[in-house]
């Protein structure tokens, strides 16, 4: 039998082994294992290999970061001071609380970096608020996967961190330039929202209160301190993303355990602040003890022991890949296709499909290094091509058969999967026009950079 013929059966079977449910790190494992023993490559280059890439990966340490920030986050209150702070400012809508949630999402992954995260925060925090604001229980999970696709691209964003490394690029360029597309996204799906809302008569109101918005706001401080503190650091340079994933997370510490002791020792109750209109118990939030956070940061521990494996592994087998002339043959694809457009709309619809089956890691890593240098080729800036190719990628987090988001969100609400699918198309619409006009404007990703 025939090497390609043995590599062939070694991918129906590691497909196979996915549609089981088998996780995706050991899917990609055993295909580079078995193609590994194929070529005549050794397990000790296999070891070689997964050691170098953390090796030379500082930029990589921002991401256990991240991922720690945002479980602080959530764990201290400060995550639900910026919901009804979104709440107030929209509950007055038609479809407001759900629109505030789609708002919720966009400021908890200014803080946080990571769409799982956004998307299991929001969702366990307002699912139940919207249900009983009169929304069908379906779209409100739907809302909440849709809103945590923004994860990856507001900044600070653990993906950008990843392609970053891979393509040599500024990340605190592609922290800037995911902005305004990012608070695009936000802005799409709310409309969308909205529509889908007016049709069906679901949400209650509230009345518009300036005083509300200004309260709500206040009680945010902490939540919009932290955002801004991520972003002057980067932007102004003061900071590079790891230094500042550092700085956010030593606030979040600090401004969790003082909100304890100011609500326990001092006799504060953050939770009753509005009910009282205490503007001095909202400067506070619920915030956590010493004992908590070794358990806060196991689970961040958990989640960074996923995606660091899976970038290293889906590192080997892009070598593979190479080896085998896949790279080179998707290359010459999309390359054949001629112009600046043609060659953009291709690696678009490669994206699109490629989420629809893998998580964004992968696709990353795989298919970043293949399509950038041709998108460049061809006239693409490198930083505005990286921001089409991650925006791609985050729509595969609300499309079948993969759509990590929707299993989220079904997991934190118990909606069951396939009953979500029905409520993820107006926000697929939406995410897909944002998408295709980022793509034609780039200088709604190049805008902000201070070096364009």
């Amino acid at each position: 039998m025939s090497d390609a013929s043995i590599i062939t059966l070694i991918s129906l079977g590691v497909t196979f082994l996915f549609m089981l449910g088998v996780p995706v790190f050991l899917i990609i494992a055993y295909w580079v294992i078995g193609c590994s023993f194929v070529l005549g490559l050794t397990l000790d280059n296999m070891g070689a290999e997964l050691l170098n890439v953390f090796n030379k990966g500082f930029a990589l340490l921002a991401m256990p970061l991240f991922i720690l920030t945002g479980d602080l986050i959530n764990k201290s209150g400060i995550a639900r001071r910026l919901s009804d702070f979104a709440y107030a400012c929209l509950g007055w809508v038609r479809g407001g609380l759900a629109m505030a949630s789609l708002g919720a999402c966009g400021l908890f992954a200014a803080i946080s970096g990571s769409n799982s995260a956004t998307t299991a925060t929001i969702g366990s925090m307002l699912h139940p608020e919207m249900v009983k604001g009169g929304y069908d229980e379906r779209f409100s999970a739907a809302t909440a996967a849709a809103g945590g696709t923004v994860g990856i691209i507001i900044p600070p964003s653990i993906i950008f961190i990843v392609y970053g490394f891979l393509m040599n690029l500024p990340i605190s360029d592609l922290f800037v330039a995911g902005i305004i597309p990012g608070a695009l996204m936000v802005a799409g799906m709310q409309v969308a929202c909205w529509i889908v809302c007016r049709l069906n008569g679901w949400g209650h109101l509230i009345q518009l209160q300036m005083n509300r918005i200004l309260k709500t706001a206040f009680g945010a401080w902490l939540g919009f301190f932290a955002i801004g503190l991520v972003l002057w650091g980067i932007y102004t340079g003061k900071f590079s993303p790891t230094e500042a994933a550092g700085v956010t997370v030593g606030f979040c510490i600090i401004a969790g355990l003082l909100s304890w002791v100011a609500t326990r020792l001092l006799g504060l109750d953050s939770a009753k602040a509005w009910q009282e209109k205490s503007y001095g118990e909202m400067l506070v939030v619920e915030g956590f003890t010493l004992r908590q956070i070794p358990g806060i940061t196991m689970r961040s521990a958990e989640i960074t022991g996923i995606l660091a494996p899976l970038i290293a592994i889906s590192v080997v087998m892009q070598q593979i890949l190479s080896l085998l002339g896949a790279q080179a043959v998707i290359g010459d694809f999309v390359a054949s296709m001629g112009g600046y457009h043609a060659v953009l709309f291709t690696a678009m619809v490669i994206v699109f499909f490629s989420g629809m089956v893998l998580e964004s890691l992968p696709v990353t890593i795989i298919l970043a290094p293949i399509l950038a240098p041709i998108a460049a080729n061809v006239g693409v800036d490198p930083i505005h091509f990286s921001v089409i190719f991650l925006v791609g990628a985050s729509i595969g987090f609300i499309t079948p058969p993969y759509g990590l988001n929707l299993y989220v969100a079904s997991g934190v609400t118990g909606v069951p999967y396939f009953r979500l699918l029905k409520y993820t198309v107006p926000y697929l619409v939406a995410l897909i026009s944002v998408w295709v006009l980022v793509s034609l404007t780039p200088a709604l990703t190049l805008l902000l950079l201070p070096t364009r």
